[in-house]
């Protein structure tokens, strides 16, 4: 089925996975949909800044690597979690082992976990459904900065690295997952999950769109990556565990937050023009 070895592939695959699902949730060209979006990137100074804040968190969130190897070391907390839950996730990826399911996992992990992001930023400016838009720029801003203060000073090791009998089955297949994909999280980030966090995130917007297709595929596709990292391997449960509070908590504040802003009209930059100023 599917099949990586570059992160090139990744993202001409992510490309066509928006495309379909944008299609799919508006029932219309999508082109439409992407001219929006970048019309009001560059006339509407509001999101212009809320998405440059999320790159920008994102930023951090790349350099949490580099943090890693200036600050003391910490006690590796992987153990007690092994003592917790002993051979679950083991149990639960010998059980569905299969070549099309890890293909399928794969696929989702890499591919369809972005793609769900970008639709939803895409999707909410178009339908004009900017306390979605705003919530989920908040969203990701807390969960990224919940996160990685665990990341630096509570390290949990991967399963597949730690368990014995636990193996990292995305390499059948995305072969170079370690040395295309690991750059954009350590080892040792796994707890919380923001696989997981994320996916759910997405999918409580999504049920706030009124948009029914959106609602049930972002909240599948966060049920079937909470699997997912299990069954890949990489996740324990008590990654999950916490990602999906971090998920629920993040997008909730978010949603209470972006009220105020949604209510307020969208500030535009406006160019000048027989004597007029510049607009907020």
């Amino acid at each position: 089925m599917f099949s990586f070895h570059t992160m090139t592939e990744v993202t001409i695959w992510t490309g066509i996975t928006v495309i379909v699902l944008l299609l799919a949730t508006t029932q219309s060209n999508p082109i439409p949909v992407a001219g929006s979006f970048i019309q009001q990137l560059f006339t509407s100074r509001r999101i212009f800044l809320h998405l440059a804040a999320v790159l920008a968190i994102l930023l951090v969130n790349r350099m949490e690597l580099w943090l890693e190897e200036i600050i003391p070391a910490q006690p590796d907390f992987t153990p007690a979690i092994y003592q917790l839950e002993g051979d679950l996730v083991a149990s639960i990826q010998h059980f569905f082992e299969h070549p099309a399911l890890t293909s399928l996992s794969t696929f989702f992990y890499v591919v369809v976990f972005q793609a769900v992001m970008i639709v939803s930023i895409a999707l909410y400016i178009y339908q004009k459904q900017y306390k979605l838009f705003y919530a989920v720029c908040y969203a990701l801003i807390i969960n990224y900065v919940v996160a990685i203060p665990f990341y630096l000073f509570f390290p949990v090791f991967e399963a597949w690295s730690f368990h014995p009998d636990v193996r990292l089955l995305i390499l059948d297949s995305f072969p170079t997952f370690e040395q295309t994909y690991r750059s954009l999280s350590g080892l040792d980030n796994c707890f919380p999950s923001l696989h997981t966090s994320l996916s759910v995130t997405m999918a409580v917007i999504a049920l706030k769109s009124g948009n029914r297709f959106w609602g049930w595929f972002a909240s599948l596709t966060a049920a079937f990556i909470i699997f997912s990292i299990f069954y890949m391997g990489i996740h324990w449960v008590t990654d999950a565990v916490a990602g999906s509070v971090l998920g629920v908590s993040a997008s909730l504040i978010a949603l209470r937050i972006s009220q105020g802003r949604a209510s307020s009209p969208v500030r535009t930059f406006v160019r000048p023009w027989k004597g007029s100023s510049l607009g907020e």
